[in-house]
């Protein structure tokens, strides 16, 4: 896959609160690739945005995604992607290195904020990653079809937590 789309999204209930990231991979036509959630703990709604964004970077640079559109319902992290704002918090400046360093990866990049109603499915994971972390399971990657490797569907054991990348074991 050369081109593809990148919606994320990351949730937090309370700010700080329990957090969660979400992001979706898919074809230019709309076809979904891959999907992930991945629970963060506590932390702010900002945090979750870019930790969705990171996730979602790195799964599409580990794909070969050449040219990347991301899309995102943050105004403040599309804002000071774009340069329009300045990263002023010390706790998102490395989040933003992070996401810039990524986003130097991809021959093309167009990010683009999009109404919380063209992220639906972004927002749903990060959400379902606060829900199901209460229930034991963590998040990860889903390729298209919804199956995990090793035959599992859905989240991870807490012993298999997808630390800062999201990506989850196995």
């Amino acid at each position: 896959m050369k081109k593809a789309l990148l919606f994320t999204d990351g949730a937090a209930r309370g700010n700080p609160g329990p957090a969660g990231a979400g992001a979706v991979l898919m074809e230019p036509g709309g076809k979904v690739q891959a999907k992930a959630w991945a629970y963060l703990g506590e932390t702010t709604n900002n945090v979750a945005e870019y930790r969705a964004l990171v996730m979602g970077l790195e799964r599409a640079a580990a794909s070969g995604v050449e040219e990347i559109e991301v899309r995102m319902d943050s105004e403040l992290v599309v804002r000071q992607l774009t340069g329009t704002y300045k990263v002023r918090h010390p706790g998102l400046k490395p989040l933003y290195n992070q996401a810039l360093a990524l986003l130097q990866r991809f021959k093309k990049v167009n990010i683009i904020h999009v109404g919380r109603e063209l992220n639906r499915l972004a927002d749903s994971l990060a959400n379902r990653a606060i829900d199901t972390r209460r229930g034991g399971a963590c998040g990860g990657w889903e390729p298209q079809g919804g199956s995990r490797p090793g035959g599992r569907r859905g989240g991870c054991t807490p012993e298999e937590s997808p630390g800062t990348t999201g990506q989850g074991a196995g």
